[in-house]
């Protein structure tokens, strides 16, 4: 098939390029490189037409999507430090790019594939946290949410048009690691943790740590995100494409210092201090996956301890 994959040189994105050029699909990729990078799409460059552009620019994302069968759609303002920290342009690439993208593949009849995010679910106390659940917020006062509040908009808008025949589906990531994370650390626990251990400096856990994510590896975020794409029984759809492994960031810390050989102390620092004043985070984020394996037959099946020695390993072949 011919297909579009916007943010396509990010971390995410660059996987399922990859993947979607060994399984012989013609791929166009267009991404700003704000937070991606072409070193991402090196293994496949060779076989893809890259576009640097914006999602912004409405021209543009039309006269790409208007030769695609099915357009993969990652491309978003991410991390929550960058949230955080510049809410009005994240906000406008996360709602306005999106509905530039959506439109465009309902004008010319591509498939949908809208990449979605866990923090949909805000701070509910409901574990795990299935699709049709309830969502959670904070106030509006505080940026955090706002990231949270745009990818829902998309969802509302991609499942309307759904309603009047766009065929399309949506997955929601659950903290996904693996190689060609940014070294920055941008948007990835996994990321500062590694960066810190390898250069034996204090590994920092925002509160007490006993708050608790399921990671997923690269590789079954892809696998999921395929599936729901390709598979026509998840059209108009949304799932959970996640690990459903609950580890606490101090534990993943701990493993994280035993896989480096590191002499680095975890050090807990405040929300405030590293977010602001008024930063409100979730105790827990446990995906109910049954969705997804019982419609699709995806399973996350890389264990974190696996998933963190390969990309430890990459990331000592690339940081050298």
């Amino acid at each position: 098939m011919r297909t579009l994959v916007t943010g396509g040189a990010g971390y995410i994105g660059s996987h399922l390029v990859d993947r979607l050029v060994e399984l012989g699909h013609d791929v166009v990729v267009l991404d700003d490189l704000s937070t991606g990078h072409l070193t991402n799409l090196g293994q496949a460059m060779s076989n893809i037409r890259f576009v640097e552009g914006t999602i912004l620019d409405a021209k543009l994302v039309d006269s790409l999507t208007s030769t695609a069968d099915v357009v993969f759609h990652l491309a978003a303002a991410v991390g929550v430090g960058h949230i955080v920290e510049k809410p009005l342009s994240s906000l406008i690439t996360n709602t306005k790019g999106a509905e530039n993208v959506i439109e465009s593949c309902v004008r010319h009849g591509a498939k949908l594939l809208l990449a979605s995010t866990s923090e949909i679910y805000g701070k509910t106390a409901t574990m795990p946290m299935a699709e049709d659940d309830d969502r959670v917020l904070g106030s509006t006062t505080i940026a955090r949410w706002g990231y949270s509040t745009a990818k829902a908009i998309d969802e509302h808008l991609a499942l309307a048009y759904a309603q009047q025949g766009l065929r399309m589906s949506i997955v929601r990531y659950f903290n996904s690691y693996g190689p060609r994370l940014d070294p920055r650390g941008y948007g990835s626990v996994v990321a500062n943790l590694l960066r810190q251990a390898l250069d034996n400096e204090p590994l920092t856990v925002h509160g007490d740590g006993t708050q608790t994510r399921c990671f997923t590896f690269v590789n079954d975020t892809v696998e999921g995100t395929l599936r729901a794409a390709f598979d026509e029984r998840g059209e108009g759809l949304v799932f959970n494409i996640g690990n459903n492994q609950e580890t606490t960031i101090n534990d993943l810390a701990g493993m994280i210092v035993a896989k480096t050989s590191s002499e680095s102390r975890i050090q807990h620092v405040s929300y405030e201090a590293r977010y602001g004043k008024g930063f409100e985070d979730t105790k827990r984020r446990v995906p109910d996956t049954r969705r997804a394996t019982d419609v699709l037959g995806f399973t996350a099946a890389t264990p974190l301890e696996d998933g963190i020695a390969r990309t430890l390993q990459w990331w000592r072949t690339t940081h050298r």
